[in-house]
């Protein structure tokens, strides 16, 4: 059995829908699919969740929202008229269910939120069914609740129940070909959440996990994974395997294919997965797998990003002093501040974090805090970082990771502000400056992957 998951461009128009269609019905194993809303179909489209959160907002601030919920509908019916499909009852349950939402959850402007960008993978995936069966297969629609996918009463950031794995299991005893919407479940009170943005990727991770799929498909726009953004360094290299610890450190630095916690359900259950195409679904695609031959290449991949901010801390005999750490880390929980990596010295300590947790007047009441309470010799905040995370669990094994890359920023006449590397040595973080991040990105690809011949993607 396989659980294929479509994304939004991939479900963008008609043209896309047929070859949703044509994939689903090549092959037979295809029995689950999960749907996103509509994405972009050009650059400068609109997708249909950003709409779907225009509604919300203003049908929260109490202003008009006809003519958005117009444009909605108007972008279904595009695809189905194009479609040749019988849609005139989907389009009216479509515009009743939106009203309906805004009248329910009016005085509730996180249900009433969730439930309105829900609708786009709702309705996708009813209207993705429709299809199917016009097709001639035998599908069928169903819903996060009918198919077991019970989440935390979070709006915005549900996680799922333990309990529904076994609910999901009884769906392999279904007909057909099961198209189910991503991006959200219910709580145990009846009330739609959704998970993190890009959650469909999360759903299609739950159901394969659920269903104890042999393979989790997940088609997207681009051919492969590969090891650097594309729009960094041309033609980079592809993929062929990675591992699920290297692509989620990838995701979380920076890399656009997964959501982070996306593939957490499949790792625990140990399940591939294969990124692929709609496009090109022949394209043999990236494999996430529990584990990879490292030594032809032991670096995976190489993601950066930027928007950060070091808070730099000096104090004298800082390494003495039990509890330092625990005591700035209070501070910054505190005021509700997350932090991403904390590198330090005998007498030195840093806490890097997203410098947009600092606005208002965070920051003073932060640095007045440290200097006070912890009595340091010095304080200050450095804006305009950037992190690029090299990544690769052969580092491990592989004498000389470390000083290739130092020297290839060497060369490069690019000045490190900080390097981190984790205890499990699957990860090396650079600090930058985010003016040269674009060039540090491209001196370390040159450094682990252009000595490689042409032909030779990691295996």
């Amino acid at each position: 059995m396989k659980v294929a998951k479509f994304g939004g461009s991939s479900v963008a128009s008609a043209t896309q829908f047929r070859k949703v269609a044509d994939i689903v019905s090549s092959d037979v194993e295809r029995r689950i699919v999960i749907v996103s809303a509509p994405g972009k179909r050009f650059k400068d489209d609109v997708k249909v969740t950003d709409m779907l959160i225009q509604l919300a907002q203003a049908a929260i601030d109490g202003k008009a929202y006809d003519e958005v919920l117009d444009e909605i509908v108007k972008r279904y019916a595009e695809i189905a008229n194009e479609l040749e499909l019988p849609a005139g009852e989907f389009l009216a349950e479509l515009q009743d269910d939106l009203r309906w939402k805004i009248s329910e959850y009016r005085n509730e402007p996180c249900r009433l939120m969730d439930a309105i960008k829900a609708s786009g993978e709702d309705h996708n995936a009813r209207l993705m069914a429709l299809y199917l069966q016009e097709t001639g297969l035998e599908a069928s629609y169903v819903s996060p609740r009918e198919a077991g996918i019970f989440v935390t009463d979070e709006p915005g950031n549900a996680q799922i129940l333990p309990e529904s794995y076994e609910k999901l299991y009884q769906l392999r005893n279904r007909r057909g070909v099961l198209v189910i919407p991503g991006f959200f479940g219910y709580s145990l009170d009846g009330h739609i959440v959704t998970f993190p943005r890009g959650g469909s990727d999360i759903s299609g991770s739950i159901v394969a996990a659920g269903v104890k799929a042999d393979v989790y498909e997940n088609f997207t726009d681009v051919d492969s994974i590969y090891c650097v953004n594309p729009s960094i360094i041309a033609n980079p290299r592809k993929l062929k395997e990675i591992t699920y610890r290297e692509m989620r450190e990838l995701s979380y630095s920076g890399f656009s294919v997964f959501h982070d916690e996306a593939l957490e359900p499949v790792y625990r259950a140990g399940i591939p997965v294969c990124v692929k195409n709609t496009n090109n679904p022949a394209a043999p695609g990236t494999w996430i797998v529990a584990k990879r031959n490292h030594q032809e290449e032991p670096i995976a991949g190489i993601a950066s990003d930027t928007g950060f901010c070091s808070i730099n801390i000096s104090k004298y005999l800082m390494n003495r002093e039990i509890g330092f750490g625990r005591r700035v880390l209070q501070i910054l929980e505190d005021e509700g501040i997350s932090y991403e990596h904390t590198p330090s010295g005998i007498d030195n300590m840093s806490v890097i974090l997203r410098a947009s947790q600092l606005e208002g007047e965070k920051e003073k009441r932060i640095l007045d805090r440290i200097q006070t309470e912890l009595e340091v010799d010095e304080v200050n905040v450095e804006y305009g970082l950037a992190l690029i995370m090299v990544v690769g669990e052969g580092m491990e094994r592989t004498v000389g990771m470390a000083a290739k890359a130092t020297t290839a920023l060497a060369k490069a006449n690019i000045n490190l502000e900080m390097i981190n590397q984790g205890s499990s040595e699957v990860s090396m973080m650079f600090g930058v400056k985010e003016e040269v991040v674009t060039n540090a990105v491209r001196a370390l690809y040159e450094a682990y992957f252009q000595e490689l011949p042409v032909g030779n993607s990691v295996k």
